[in-house]
């Protein structure tokens, strides 16, 4: 798999304690096309996964420090991205307790790698937009290649920067981005005043909330942003 246009690959996190199947793991994604992190207890694994946002948490549940069945209760407190549990545990019991934690999917150890990359390949399928379309996220819709944004039929005006701040909420929904890395992606080398973020978020808001539509963009205290429908 490759990835054009200047589109970044996904970040996948491989949270395993096992270090030889998580190297494997890790080989194998890259091996695809995808960027790598790992994490070989519970506690590095959700500090991680706060620290670069993966689109794609891959999980084991027998864990050091913190198990896997708390990391993914923890994530999904802040997040809807993809969690694929991975594990020896086979017992319905397991696989019932990982799914009520929030997972999305089950894979039992021995696994078949070409069963996990197809596995990987169709969750980011549901969250990753196509490099050309069109974004929709509830009654929003984002036409990339002509720049145009509507809600509910309505069409919106957008500054450029209004724009790629959008995008960048809407290609990743259910994914929380501190005030830092929005400015990094959307003001890179910006050398102005902290609140940048936080003033365009508000311009958006009122944007996509004329009409008297519900809320899509959220403030998550103490972290950032996520577009998400609630």
């Amino acid at each position: 798999m490759s990835y054009h246009g200047g589109m970044e690959p996904p970040l996948i996190l491989i949270v395993e304690d096992e270090k030889d199947i998580a190297r494997f793991i890790e080989l194998e994604l890259q091996a695809e096309g995808y960027r790598t992190e790992v994490a070989h207890d519970g506690i590095t694994g959700l500090s991680k996964f706060r620290e670069v946002n993966p689109n794609l948490v891959i999980l084991d549940l027998m864990l050091p420090v913190m198990d896997g069945i708390e990391v993914a209760r923890r994530i999904r407190k802040t997040s809807n991205v993809p969690i694929l549990i991975l594990t020896a545990k086979d017992r319905i019991e397991d696989k019932v307790q990982g799914l009520d934690a929030g997972a999305d999917d089950y894979l039992v150890k021995p696994f078949s790698i070409e069963e996990l990359l197809a596995r990987v390949r169709a969750h980011l399928r549901r969250v990753t937009p196509a490099i050309t379309g069109e974004i929709r996220v509830a009654d929003l819709v984002i036409n990339l290649e002509g720049r145009e944004v509507f809600r509910a039929g309505r069409r919106i005006e957008l500054s450029n920067k209004e724009f790629e701040l959008l995008e960048l909420l809407a290609k990743n929904p259910g994914k929380v981005f501190t005030r830092y890395e929005i400015e990094e992606k959307v003001w890179p080398g910006y050398q102005g005043g902290s609140n940048v973020v936080d003033v365009y978020i508000g311009y958006l808001r009122k944007k996509l909330e004329a009409g008297g539509e519900r809320r899509l963009i959220h403030t998550v205290r103490g972290v950032g942003y996520v577009l998400r429908e609630d």
